[in-house]
This record gives structure tokens, sequence and C-alpha cells, in this order.
């Protein structure tokens, strides 16, 4: 695995090598040593897969705060996906600041995202599917959305969305968010 730093600090797109061959090919997408050796979460404690069914959906941001902070690792299994991370991290040089790439079942790269971070995605295809294990149970009472459109945050999406779920339209702006106390 290739391992590429964003420039969020502790963040990663992270790109599999294939080994092809006339059957197809294989790939290592998790290597706990690997992940281990540069400080990043190698014990996960769910799976989680979501489907979006046209292109156009926004899903996100969220997030979880401590002690349910998350670390995910992203990838997308079918179709394509533009997706994106924002630091919330009080102490952290790169606060506020968001990150984008596309992940798609076609380019096989994964986005690490650290604990501390907001978390979304727009579905670029009908029929985008991920799949990304985190590292902490999930929480409902530590929950948290960042709106999508904070023009503070000024996330470049692709194209205008045509759907967002009621919950995620009204989800708080950055300036009403308490940063995570999260070291980076």
């Amino acid at each position: 695995m290739q391992f590429e730093p964003l420039p969020l600090q502790g963040a990663y797109l992270i790109h599999p090598k294939p080994h092809f061959d006339d059957r197809g090919f294989f790939a290592r997408i998790f290597a706990a040593e690997e992940f281990a050796a540069r400080g990043l979460a190698s014990e996960w404690a769910h799976i989680n897969n979501s489907r979006s069914v046209r292109a156009g959906i926004v899903r996100g941001l969220h997030f979880q705060r401590p002690p349910f902070a998350e670390c995910k690792l992203v990838r997308c299994v079918n179709g394509a996906i533009w997706d994106v991370i924002v630091d919330l991290r009080r102490s952290s040089p790169t606060f506020g600041r968001w990150c984008g790439a596309t992940l798609s079942a076609e380019n096989r790269a994964m986005m690490y995202v650290p604990a501390g971070f907001a978390h979304g995605f727009l579905s670029l295809s009908d029929l985008a599917e991920i799949i990304y294990p985190s590292s902490k149970p999930y929480s409902a009472s530590h929950e948290g959305a960042l709106n999508w459109a904070d023009p503070n945050v000024a996330i470049e999406w692709p194209f205008a969305p045509t759907v967002v779920s009621k919950k995620d339209a009204s989800a708080l702006m950055l300036a009403e968010i308490d940063p995570l106390e999260i070291q980076p």
C-alpha cells in the first residue's frame, strides 16, 4: 500500500497495490502492522456499509465526540464519491480546514479519516456504495454534524447536491460547534 499524506495533519489517501494476472487482481486494503507503524488506527470496532441510489446525494459531514471520536477508513466499492473531511481538533494547525478526494471502485483509493474529523461525501454516480471500518462503537449521544454548506468552511463540491437529508441540512455551522479536545 502507498500512504499519501493529505494537507490535513494525520489524514491519508491510501492506494492499494494490486497484483494482476489472467484471473484479475489481488490487493491488500489493510495491514495492521503498516497502519500501526504510522501511528494510525489498526483495530476496528465496526464495519459499515452505505449505498446512495443516485448521483447528487450528500451524506454528512458527521463526527463523534470523545470518548467515541472515531477513525475511519473509507473505500468506495461501487461507483464513485467525492469524499470530504474537515479537521475539528481544537489544537490542530489545520483546524477548520477541509480536504477532498474522488474515491471510486475504479481507482480503489481509500481515505483515512483521523479521530476528530467530520466526514461526508457526495455521490458522483448512481449506486455509489462505500464500506468503511470505524475504530469506536457508534454512540448517539456523542454524535455531531457539521453543515455541508458552511460558507466559512467553503468546501468545493464538484456540483450542487440534489438530495440532502433534513438532519444534514440542519447541521451546525463550524462556529457553532465546540472544537474537539483531541490531540493531532
